[in-house]
């Protein structure tokens, strides 16, 4: 889940930006800001994740205001004039977006945070998941699929076995390496190298179905096929 920002100084292109943020289960809107100097504070209180960043706008630019915020904030920049690229992408912006955006646009550019943030990194190839009282030592390649049961997920094993745990998907899925694991539904994370086909919305693990929701599914496509 990457937690975002809007800062845009006419209300109807933060209010696209914020629909678009909505249809995708990976995207956590913290707030929304006219003005770049009224989000200083929440950038400095939270940890966000990716910032769309208009450039044109009265009292601070948005190319300036790119230049005090953390570096571990990614940036995309929105603007309706393209002379702006340039100095967007010196500075290192995720990407840029020219007015009007469409959501086909908007996915192009998310994306791009996730495969910055999928580059291989030393990883344990264990797992261990606290069940009650039990604790369980399980190869992370050894599973297959975890689901979401209300205030608990399910981990499936190759071996039959199903390992329920208190914790949320979501927290769950921040500690998981991206490289093997990815979300497909705001209920199901897969083991990647188990998947063997995409039949219409359903993702097949063998003969398993998992479902695959709207607001994953081009991901899903892009990275998986």
């Amino acid at each position: 889940m990457y937690k975002c920002i809007v800062i845009d100084d006419e209300e109807l292109a933060r209010a696209l930006l914020i629909s678009y943020i909505d249809k995708l289960d990976y995207l956590e809107l913290v707030a929304d800001f006219e003005n770049p100097v009224e989000a200083i504070s929440t950038i400095k209180s939270e940890a966000i994740d990716l910032l769309f960043l208009d450039i044109q706008m009265p009292n601070l630019k948005g190319t300036d205001f790119a230049k005090i915020i953390p570096s571990s904030t990614k940036i995309i920049f929105t603007t309706a004039y393209s002379e702006y690229a340039l100095q967007g992408y010196e500075l290192n912006a995720l990407d840029y977006l020219l007015k009007p955006i469409t959501f086909e646009r908007f996915l192009q550019a998310v994306n791009k945070l996730e495969t910055k943030n999928t580059i291989a990194k030393p990883v344990n190839d264990t797992i261990t998941i606290k069940s009650g009282y039990d604790l369980h030592k399980i190869q992370l390649k050894n599973i297959t699929h975890i689901e979401s049961d209300s205030e608990y997920v399910n981990f499936y094993i190759v071996d039959g076995k199903k390992i329920m745990s208190h914790q949320t998907l979501k927290s769950l899925e921040k500690s998981l390496d991206p490289n093997l694991f990815m979300r497909v539904h705001r209920s199901f994370i897969v083991n990647k190298t188990k998947v063997t086909s995409l039949k219409g919305r359903d993702l097949l693990l063998s003969t398993l179905n998992i479902p695959v929701s709207d607001s994953y599914y081009e991901k899903v496509k892009q990275q998986l096929f």
